[in-house]
């Protein structure tokens, strides 16, 4: 709450999470190996799956358990995104909601005109008005605004404006101008203007009312995002714990909380076990081989750029960035498919159009735009492709013609056409080739220790999306690293049951200094 003396912003600040944790991909190792070189916390009861039998949930105790789910997506949302801020409410125009709130708003505001210009007037809607503004300007006040919560109180003493209106002796302009002048001490700064407008305008006082309480509402609004800025500073300093402690309130009432993020992690370790070449030294024996835990967790990371959350629902512990996440796979979706189209474009072509960045960046925002969208349920891909190789060929007509080179042949035109459309098969090659190196750049980061400095370095055919590819992958290792840092230890018990559960943990593992662990930052 902002103190007297001080003005809360009106949108949200911050600054923006970043938090960085390394990991390195490790190979494959022998069992033994691989439980020495695990340093994550896995006997430890801290944030791990419980092993007691299941058991019924009461009402009570799964009602309790959504609003602390719901508690850890607010905070996890304040401190991750820098942008966060609450809005006024606004409700849809024509909506039967809005219809019957306006209904009957000015049906109160209609009374409150009817009793002020009776004669002698009613002053019943005007103190409910009163008594209303009163408690709302309290709530701005900090505990030790003792001043001016004594002024308040006294120049809204409601018994005696309830006696002053059995007198007809209430002086509603000079309340109202008190109101006024204390909201313009209380609200932020870019409030000033609309209270410099509201004490000029003061003839009718059913407007006035009106624009009080419409300013008081955005005033309630500054304060909340003056309080989610203070929050997000708090919780950039605390955040990973905060966040893992709440999550281990909702395990605590939920055990079966982790079933899904088990399932994640397993598919990721049945994925690299399956991979693991047959050639075994002489002093392995068979099926000892299994992958580090560090090369599971960040298969399993790499793994959610193309999760299909149709078919499956996400990890548990990455529910709180699923908007994030799906926004960074549809994004990443779309530039694969413009650079397909691009590699289709100068393979087919050739020489006549190299060497042109100026036409290749034509090329590439015009079929940006033409697939914006390809996530909606309603878009057709292909009619979009269509639409994609006749502006293509049309522009590349046009710049062959300006540099004095024969037009596309008809033939050839047909052959890029169905090139490009035929990226919408899976088994495509070109297709095939872009995400495969997609994924090699994506695993090269999430491997990294410091990612940052890896960004611009895409794999040979990425180059036309370089930007891109780049901002994209910075989102995604960001989110990844706080996940790791905030559900090391969950994933470090899980990962220790999968691998290791045929034998017990050692008391005291050795820590393996060239791997970092999974919770460091």
């Amino acid at each position: 709450m902002p103190l007297n003396d001080e003005r809360p912003a009106s949108t949200s600040g911050g600054e923006k999470q970043d938090v960085e944790s390394s990991s390195e991909c490790s190979d494959s190792v022998t069992s033994a190996s691989s439980r020495e070189s695990f340093t994550s916390d896995g006997s430890s009861k801290h944030c791990t799956p419980s092993s007691s039998p299941p058991k019924t949930l009461t009402l009570d105790e799964v009602m309790e358990s959504a609003r602390d789910l719901s508690n850890l997506r607010l905070a996890h949302e304040i401190a991750v995104n820098h942008d966060f801020h609450v809005e006024p409410e606004s409700l849809p125009e024509g909506s039967l909601t809005k219809l019957v709130r306006d209904t009957l708003h000015k049906a109160f505001w209609d009374i409150l005109a009817s009793e002020l210009t009776d004669d002698p007037p009613e002053y019943g809607q005007a103190i409910r008005l009163l008594a209303e503004i009163r408690e709302i300007l309290l709530s701005f006040l900090n505990p030790g605004a003792n001043r001016m919560r004594t002024q308040i109180m006294e120049v809204l003493d409601m018994d005696l404006i309830c006696q002053q209106a059995d007198n007809n002796a209430v002086d509603i302009q000079g309340l109202a101008s008190y109101i006024i002048s204390t909201m313009g001490k209380l609200c932020c700064p870019i409030r000033d203007e609309e209270i410099k407008k509201l004490s000029q305008n003061s003839d009718n006082m059913v407007t006035m009312f009106r624009e009080i309480f419409r300013l008081l509402d955005l005033m309630k609004t500054d304060v909340v995002n003056f309080e989610v800025d203070t929050l997000r500073l708090l919780l950039q300093r605390h955040g990973a714990d905060c966040e893992r402690e709440m999550f281990q309130s909702v395990l605590d009432k939920t055990p079966s909380a982790l079933n899904h993020t088990t399932s994640w992690l397993k598919s990721a370790l049945e994925e690299l076990t399956n991979n693991i070449p047959e050639e075994q030294t002489p002093s392995q024996g068979k099926g000892q081989l299994v992958p580090g835990p560090f090369q599971v967790l960040n298969t399993a990371f790499l793994r959610i750029l193309t999760w299909e959350n149709d078919k499956s629902p996400l990890p548990e512990t990455l529910m709180t960035d699923e908007t994030r996440l799906q926004k960074i796979q549809q994004q990443l979706q779309q530039i694969q498919a413009v650079n397909e189209v691009l590699l289709i474009i100068f393979s087919t072509v050739g020489g006549p159009i190299q060497g042109l960045p100026l036409l290749s960046d034509r090329l590439k925002r015009m079929t940006s735009v033409l697939l914006d969208g390809m996530h909606s349920p309603h878009f057709n891909q292909e009619e979009a492709l269509e639409g994609v190789s006749a502006q293509i060929c049309s522009e590349l007509n046009k710049s062959l013609t300006e540099r004095s080179y024969p037009p596309l042949p008809p033939a050839l035109q047909a052959t890029l056409t169905g090139q490009i459309l035929s990226i919408t098969q899976k088994d495509n090659p070109i297709r095939t080739l872009v995400e495969d190196r997609v994924q090699q750049y994506f695993m090269a980061l999430i491997c990294d220790p410091k990612p940052q400095s890896k960004l611009e370095q895409v794999p040979v055919g990425l180059t036309a999306i370089k930007p891109e590819l780049a901002l994209l992958g910075a989102m995604f290792i960001s989110l990844v690293n706080y996940n790791k840092t905030v559900y090391g230890p969950t994933y470090g018990g899980i990962l220790w049951k999968l691998m290791f559960s045929s034998s017990p943990p050692p008391a005291n593992p050795p820590h393996d200094t060239a791997q970092d662990s999974v919770t460091s930052k």
